[in-house]
């Protein structure tokens, strides 16, 4: 039938459904790629390479010719575009030609009147209106959130959260437009989130960790779960270069 990856929560998914990441590693461990219109969660501390990995999904995808988009909540665009200057992988021209579109989340907010310290259900509402309807407009096949946690931060209660990624992850599913929401966690802390809910909801969870080796840090890559796919729970070593981007090798056991 050609179907390279099987049937999961009642889903059959095949390699044309899945959203290629473009990353070597990341993709064989997935048995293809992200399973089309997921939500994934991707955890990690400062510095762990979140924001490295979800650009590198991004410009990956517009190269193939999928419109992406990036809402940053906690660093200015900036900064994000400097700091992207120093790798092979960034194509500036993607960017001005709006294949990939970088977005300041708080300048939204602050339009729409969202500028208060809580959200009530009516402001997460619009909110959500106003994203489904910037990916629908600008045809996005490729979405981040950096970060949720900085998004969730004004919703009231867990309920809300529950409910806000719930509804957004399902509204970005029916248009086929894969998600990445990174999720920001204490360093050497196996938690997947802030609020303790997130990661029920997403489809998927990815953690960026790192280990202590004769002095040094080690970053490290992990696929906890990722529904409609079998995939790799491997914990790999995981290194950034300015050549590749994200590299991803196995991770030598303690006396190796």
């Amino acid at each position: 039938m050609g179907y390279d990856v099987e049937v999961m929560a009642g889903r059959v998914t095949t390699e044309n459904e899945s959203c290629k990441t473009g990353i070597e590693g990341i993709d064989q461990g997935l048995g293809g790629g992200i399973p089309l219109g997921s939500a994934v969660l991707l955890a990690g501390s400062s510095g762990s390479g979140k924001t490295t990995l979800c650009m590198q999904f991004l410009i990956n995808g517009a190269k193939q010719g999928e419109r992406g988009i990036f809402f940053t909540i906690t660093e200015p665009l900036f900064k994000l575009t400097k700091n992207m200057e120093m790798f092979d992988f960034y194509d500036k021209k993607l960017i001005e030609s709006g294949m990939v579109n970088l977005i300041d989340l708080r300048i939204i907010c602050e339009r729409l009147g969202l500028d208060v310290g809580k959200y009530t259900a009516e402001d997460a509402g619009a909110l959500l209106d106003v994203l489904g309807d910037i990916v629908d407009e600008l045809n996005v096949k490729r979405l981040v959130i950096d970060s949720v946690t900085a998004l969730c931060y004004r919703l009231q209660t867990k309920e809300m959260i529950r409910d806000f990624i719930f509804k957004l992850g399902s509204s970005l599913s029916v248009m086929n437009c894969t998600s990445i929401f990174t999720s920001e966690v204490p360093p050497r802390v196996f938690q997947y989130s802030q609020y303790g809910v997130e990661e029920f909801i997403a489809d998927g969870i990815v953690i960026l960790g790192d280990i202590e080796r004769m002095g040094d840090l080690i970053r490290t890559f992990q696929i906890i779960k990722m529904r409609g796919t079998v995939h790799n729970r491997t914990k790999f070593a995981m290194n950034i270069s300015s050549k590749n981007g994200i590299e991803l090798a196995p991770l030598l056991k303690s006396g190796e």
